[in-house]
């Protein structure tokens, strides 16, 4: 077994809350987990937080721990409710106080989130990294014998994730931001997002520039050939233009509009996929509306 102590320690915090009262503690006196992987947006469901709050103030108190030496804390779990708060201009929030080492606060921290409805494939890759490193530094959570490939066949099975799974995550963290963007958006998927986290940090600052300049992406296979081309030293900024204009296999003709001419249609967390689903949906609806009026006036 890979969890010992600590394990369970951290699943009581989730099992039971209610057996330690919260306590009010002002908002300037709360600080965001450093290094937490999870993102904070000013978005629709953060404004009906934010609401919400206004209404009925917190619900469901945040849990945090002590950081040493102050009488300040961190957050372990309600960094959108501590940042909904602050919004809302409320002074104090209701919080449960559990006084976790780091390690054992970090896993809290990643296990609180990673079972939310939404969760972005760059907030998978560092939680699931955070994690790992977490449990490679307790010498409670890990065995001697334990191996990485153990841990991330444990992590994968308390996530419904297999052991590989875990792995390709983890890999994502080398990618560059403005690539790991791509990959959050929905324009480069999972598996060729992989094998590009094994290009250095200049083969993906050149990749990065033709997409953006040619409005394009890698496929799988040319995503594999980068890697190699990398491998053997041999991948160029002139070898990946070349490789990225050639035509896909089958690949239809393509509408392109500027983002910039439709952005201000939409809310301002939409991605760009969000945008291209919410214009064909529209397009779809119009069609529907104009064939059912044709129908009324041929029945005239």
């Amino acid at each position: 077994m890979l969890y010992k102590k600590n394990d369970r320690e951290v699943d009581n915090i989730m099992k039971n809350e209610n057996k330690i009262t919260p306590v009010n503690i002002p908002v300037e006196k709360l600080h965001p987990f450093e290094g937490h992987p999870y993102k904070v947006l000013d978005n629709d469901e953060m404004n009906m937080l934010i609401t919400s709050i206004q209404k009925q103030g917190i619900m469901t108190p945040l849990i945090v721990r002590p950081i040493e030496n102050t009488d300040e804390y961190e957050v372990i779990s309600g960094h959108r409710r501590l940042h909904a708060a602050e919004k809302a201009g409320i002074n104090e929030v209701p919080a449960l106080i559990y006084a976790l080492d780091r390690n054992a606060a970090t896993i809290a921290v990643v296990d609180s989130n990673l079972h939310r409805e939404h969760i972005l494939p760059s907030e998978k890759a560092f939680a699931y990294k955070l994690k790992m490193e977490s449990l490679k530094h307790q010498g409670l959570a890990l065995s001697q014998v334990a191996t990485k490939s153990d841990t991330a066949a444990e992590i994968g099975k308390q996530l419904n994730e297999s052991r590989d799974q875990v792995f390709r995550y983890i890999r994502l963290t080398n990618l560059i931001p403005e690539i790991l963007q791509y990959v959050d958006d929905g324009k480069i998927a999972l598996t060729p997002a992989v094998e590009l986290s094994y290009l250095t940090e200049p083969e993906q600052q050149d990749l990065f520039q033709t997409m953006e300049s040619e409005d394009c992406t890698p496929s799988l296979s040319q995503a594999q050939k980068m890697k190699k081309l990398s491998q053997d030293g041999l991948l160029d900024i002139d070898k990946t233009f070349a490789m990225l204009t050639q035509p896909k296999a089958n690949q239809a003709e393509k509408l392109k509009i500027p983002v910039e001419r439709v952005r201000s249609f939409f809310p301002k967390d939409y991605t760009t996929a969000q945008i291209e689903d919410s214009i064909v949906k529209m397009c779809e609806e119009r069609y529907l509306q104009k064939k059912q009026q044709n129908r009324n006036e041929r029945g005239r």
